[in-house]
């Protein structure tokens, strides 16, 4: 077992990882994707069996990366203060044990995805050229069976998510995984994005327009070798430096 270690002894690698994902829960709030002090986010720490992530009852307005908590896979807080929530390990655990390559899980409610994954047979239509990269990634859980609670139904949810990178889960809300926080957040943000303008299309009364098949991107690896993720999360984090330099504490 690798050895146990607090926030003072972490390397540069893990203080870089806290503050990538601190400046998620920030932003996050800022678009008020989160469920009040419901929902979490979680990474690997490079080269270890442990995970940071966010501490039960803190707000996303709040976080720090000071704040998180490192914990193993079966759901000890190794360090840190606070408890780890119960759903945020069945959910957060399993998909990293299943999937070592979702390095970072993300999971929020953010409005339009969930207000998708409230319609019987909701799903995104290729209609935005955005979809025809996104869409292929998104696996769709129609089941809904109550709050995460055991290793069994976060085996399940791990399951249906597959090779793809994006879940919207069934009455429920979202959850987008990546090899790093940029791909995962940012596959988030347009992944939102695309709902959000398919409700506002509807609104208007007309049929979807469908892109053609043909130019669908059909892409299941990482995100930045097709859209400039690391480049979209440093600006967002350049937004963050200045205006809420806390997260980075």
């Amino acid at each position: 077992m690798a050895q146990l270690h607090v926030l003072k002894d972490a390397d540069a690698a893990e203080w870089a990882l806290r503050v990538d994902l601190a400046a998620t829960f920030r932003l996050s709030a800022r678009e008020k994707w989160n469920e009040g002090i419901g929902n979490h986010n979680s990474a690997m720490i490079p080269n270890t069996e442990y995970m940071l992530i966010n501490p039960r009852g803190m707000i996303f307005h709040e976080l720090r990366a000071s704040d998180l908590l490192v914990c193993d896979l079966k759901g000890n807080v190794v360090s840190g203060k606070g408890e780890l929530r119960k759903v945020a390990h069945h959910i957060h655990s399993r998909i990293h044990l299943m999937h070592p390559q979702a390095q970072v899980v993300l999971h929020v409610h953010p409005p339009y995805t969930t207000a998708l994954s409230l319609v019987e047979g909701g799903r995104l239509a290729v209609a935005h050229s955005n979809d025809l990269l996104f869409n292929d990634r998104i696996a769709y859980d129609d089941e809904m069976n109550g709050a995460v609670n055991d290793d069994e139904e976060g085996d399940r949810i791990a399951h249906l998510l597959g090779q793809r990178t994006t879940l919207i889960m069934g009455s429920h809300g979202l959850t987008t995984v990546g090899s790093t926080v940029a791909d995962a957040f940012c596959e988030l943000a347009a992944v939102e994005r695309s709902a959000m303008w398919q409700s506002i299309a509807a609104s208007y009364g007309g049929k979807l327009k469908q892109m053609p098949e043909q130019l669908r991107k059909r892409h299941y690896g990482p995100l930045s070798e097709r859209w400039d993720s690391n480049l979209e999360f440093a600006a967002y984090r350049r937004i963050l430096d200045r205006e809420e330099p806390d997260y980075a504490t």
